[in-house]
């Protein structure tokens, strides 16, 4: 990305006549210059989407304004939902695992060499085996209990966290619990999980297992955003491998975790350059 951009702006709308004009406009009288502009006009949904990426044009670049302009003219004129991003400003992240680490490793090495522009604030575990690895890292490690009996309890703790942190992203890295519906609505739009096949085939547990039951010559993982339907929330990123006749069970476990490390790793990319924007139960990324 740009190292010159500043800001990212995001919005939804009707779609009708006028809106990038009236978007790029008022960027200019507030003294941005667009870097890269992405846009989309959904014909199913009568939706339009765009993303700007922004930078000031001279010293006389005033953000207030903008925002001034923007909530006051253009959003009510069009009915937006808009959003402004700092760039500089990494999203305070939280990520959640059970006794899979392979896509928590692979996220904590991402970010800190600086492949994933993400600030991981604390990990969360139902179980301990993360915990010398995530501390070494020189990251919070919090430990709860899981189980349905306790789901109440944990989510209460863990919601208190994502408040006391300020958490923007939660990343499910393999995180072997079912969130409650509460959880999911309240935190709607911010919670990532990497499911262990390709969507919609095999939902729930055990995917592999009834992969390799099936017979399917392909496997996959699918990184999407979690709603109270498990397992049913927007799509963002999905990748596959191609599997043989002769391989067993743990051939098929062992192939899908390189694909889910960088299904999930590539979804959380796109998330924190601001790529993704919902669409109903369906995203719009913008590459």
């Amino acid at each position: 990305m740009d190292k010159s951009i500043s800001h990212i702006l995001n919005l939804s709308c009707p779609d009708q006549p006028g809106i990038v004009a009236a978007v790029a406009k008022s960027l200019f009288q507030s003294g941005f210059n667009i870097v890269e502009s992405h846009q989309f006009g959904d014909p199913n949904s009568g939706q339009f989407f765009m993303r700007v990426a922004l930078a000031p044009a001279g010293d006389a670049a005033a953000l207030s304004e903008f925002e001034n302009i923007f909530a006051q003219s253009i959003s009510p004129q069009f009915n937006m939902q808009w959003r402004l991003f700092n760039k500089a400003q990494s999203p305070r992240t939280v990520i959640l695992v059970s006794k899979f680490d392979h896509c928590l490793v692979d996220l904590l090495y991402r970010s800190e060499i600086g492949s994933l522009d993400m600030d991981v604030a604390a990990v969360v575990s139902n179980h301990e085996q993360a915990r010398k690895r995530v501390e070494a890292a020189g990251i919070p490690f919090h430990l709860v209990q899981g189980g349905r009996d306790n789901r109440e309890q944990d989510e209460a703790v863990i919601a208190q966290l994502i408040d006391k942190e300020k958490i923007e992203l939660i990343v499910l890295a393999r995180y072997m619990q079912i969130l409650s519906g509460p959880f999911a609505e309240r935190y709607a739009g911010r919670i990532i999980n990497i499911h262990h096949s390709f969507l919609p085939s095999f939902k729930g547990a055990v995917p592999y297992s009834r992969a390799f039951e099936r017979g399917v010559k392909m496997i996959g993982a699918t990184a999407h955003f979690v709603t109270a339907d498990l397992d049913e929330g927007p799509i963002i990123t999905q990748g596959v491998a191609d599997i043989r006749h002769d391989m067993g069970v743990e051939d098929l476990i062992d192939v899908g975790r390189d694909v889910e490390r960088r299904t999930l790793a590539r979804a959380i990319r796109l998330y924190t350059q601001r790529r993704v924007l919902l669409n109903g139960i369906k995203t719009v990324v913008f590459e």
